[in-house]
């Protein structure tokens, strides 16, 4: 069946089974590529995606400082995230990456949810 959602709305609203994911956005030189993807490798072998409920990660830049890290989840994400805010592991890793990554306003940025980029349009052939 194909689904389509348009400015958050949905066309057809039967279930898809389709994960949830998010796309964070923030600024990154490309020379921090391999540390940052180092550091989400070591995480990613612990118990904290699956904990989550993460099943897909994947980490982009573009040309010299966009950073792109999109992550599906199995359920909500945002009570995935909340519940990785209290996670002493996830707070780590937070810390690891700050010097490595910063906000992509860091005038506007006040929390994570602030780096999340907002879907406008999704098609699917599910």
């Amino acid at each position: 069946m194909e689904r389509v959602e348009q400015n958050g709305q949905t066309e057809r609203a039967e279930p898809t089974g389709r994960t949830n994911r998010i796309l964070i956005v923030a600024r990154m030189t490309p020379e921090k590529a391999q540390e940052v993807a180092a550091l989400f490798e070591a995480s990613d072998r612990t118990s904290l995606p699956v904990a989550l409920g993460v099943t897909r990660r994947e980490l982009f830049h573009y040309q010299r400082d966009l950073y792109f890290h999109l992550v599906e989840f199995e359920g909500d994400a945002a009570r995935a995230m909340a519940e990785a805010r209290v996670r002493e592991d996830f707070q780590r890793l937070c810390a690891d990456l700050d010097p490595l990554i910063a906000p992509y306003d860091p005038e506007t940025w006040r929390s994570p949810a602030d780096a999340m980029a907002t879907s406008f349009y999704r098609w699917s052939r599910d």
